[in-house]
């Protein structure tokens, strides 16, 4: 099939380069020439594993290419996918400016009935208004139908090729079977496809990612109980794991969740019940106990060393939100750092990939380390607030030896708290039954 994809960021490249392997021929199309010039050039302006060789494959096919023209990406194409960004707007909704604007171009563009199909994760009711718009600008009858993704970051090709499930939300046949079309090859060994009404599936993105978040939020909150009882969340998490009814998976608890779809996401839900005069008070509840968790190393490390910072040097391992992805949206390491900045610290961080991102943001009172044992020099404390392999099983020795003091402060719960104290480290992680500061 021929399709075009709108948006050329994390959703866009993804899906566009997993639909480009199974055959189809994709034109991925983005508002910045720079992005576009950096795609053709053989460069991925993100840092997914597999993605660049994935693009790099399929562009030798000539069965991806890349442009800044829609309306000729748009002249053969079945399929337009809108993959923009739906950024948090001031109140906590998304912001659908970049999605709507991309509705009244397909309406001025293109030359034949398309099928628009929403990628970006939208609240209920968007595909109504992307209905109007094409209607306001065109007398052509286009159809609209929602397909949301589901991707992890760090996992994104496994997840698109081998999916859990695919959400299609149409409310016409035709629609129906031409996604479905679509994605059979996705579906060959057990039929993936969860078809229903375009508003339920708009809202069955926004729900996933809201479970997914009250999980990891409620596995915090009773981290830091565990914490003053004296009891270690890592049994109470196997113990809970094994119930069937509740499984293993998102139980882990850190020092906060981030990235670009949880903390945007779990808003816009909640502005979307309260605007229905439905308001989820479990949702809020989730994101109010995640802002006080990104901030947990650093209220520990102030229990330790006091309100005043100042002289205080720190180490910190891991700055993008989650391990394998250099995305730092509001990852916990950003709040951590401005808090121990703000107290007259200095930090030197380490990532294996996310430090470019970190010096685009620009942050001040921090300098930058490509070994993470050199970051330590000089340092009063390791923080630890990304789970990367790197972090897993350090040299302890080494590490020892290269800290100034002897604390560390293990937001992921990485390190084993028992080989810590046999080399000369004291050791706080995230619900370990040391709520006594130490």
């Amino acid at each position: 099939m021929k399709l075009t994809i709108v948006g050329s960021g994390y959703v866009g490249l993804v899906a566009g380069a997993c639909l480009a392997d199974a055959g189809n021929d994709v034109t991925c199309v983005d508002v910045s020439e720079e992005k576009i010039a950096l795609l053709k050039s053989g460069g991925v302006p993100i840092y997914e594993p597999g993605l660049a060789a994935l693009i790099e494959r399929n562009a030798a096919k000539r069965r991806i290419r890349f442009t800044t023209d829609l309306g000729a990406a748009m002249a053969d194409s079945e399929l337009v996918f809108i993959a923009v960004g739906t950024p948090e707007d001031e109140d906590g909704s998304a912001d659908l400016s970049h999605v709507l604007t991309v509705a009244r171009q397909i309406a001025e563009l293109a030359i034949e009935p398309k099928l628009v199909v929403t990628k970006s994760t939208v609240p209920v009711g968007t595909a109504d208004r992307i209905r109007a718009e094409l209607s306001a600008g065109s007398e052509l009858p286009h159809r609209v139908a929602s397909n949301p993704e589901f991707l992890k970051e760090g996992a994104a090709i496994a997840d698109f090729q081998k999916p859990d499930r695919i959400i299609i939300g149409c409310d016409e046949p035709a629609s129906r079977e031409q996604l479905e079309r679509l994605y059979a090859p996705f579906n060959r060994r057990e039929r993936r496809v969860v078809a229903m009404s375009v508003r339920a599936a708009e809202l069955t993105k926004y729900a996933a990612n809201a479970m997914l978040a009250t999980r990891i939020s409620f596995m915090n909150e009773l981290a830091n109980l565990c914490d003053e009882l004296g009891a270690d969340i890592a049994d109470v998490r196997y113990g809970m794991g094994s119930d069937k009814r509740i499984g293993p998976h998102f139980l882990f608890p850190g020092c906060g969740y981030g990235g670009s779809c949880f903390p945007k996401d779990v808003k816009a839900l909640t502005h979307t019940a309260r605007a229905a005069g439905r308001p989820l008070r479990v949702v809020e509840a989730v994101e109010e106990a995640n802002a006080e968790q990104r901030r947990v190393l650093a209220r520990r490390a102030v229990e330790h060393f006091g309100d005043d910072l100042s002289g205080r040097r720190f180490a910190l391992w891991g700055l993008a939100f989650k391990a394998n992805t250099d995305d730092m949206r509001e990852a916990p390491s950003r709040y951590t750092i401005a808090e121990l900045v703000r107290r007259g610290a200095t930090v030197v961080a380490h990532d294996p990939v996310a430090i470019p991102t970190a010096k685009r943001i620009g942050m001040e009172g921090v300098t930058f380390s490509e070994s993470m044992y050199e970051a330590l020099a000089g340092c009063d404390a390791l923080l630890i607030c990304t789970d990367w392999n790197d972090y897993r099983s350090p040299d302890l020795d080494r590490l020892a030896a290269g800290l100034r003091g002897d604390l560390i402060l293990d937001g992921r719960n990485l390190l084993d708290p028992e080989r810590c104290a046999e080399a000369g480290l004291r050791y706080r992680g995230i619900g370990r039954g040391q709520g006594t500061p130490v």
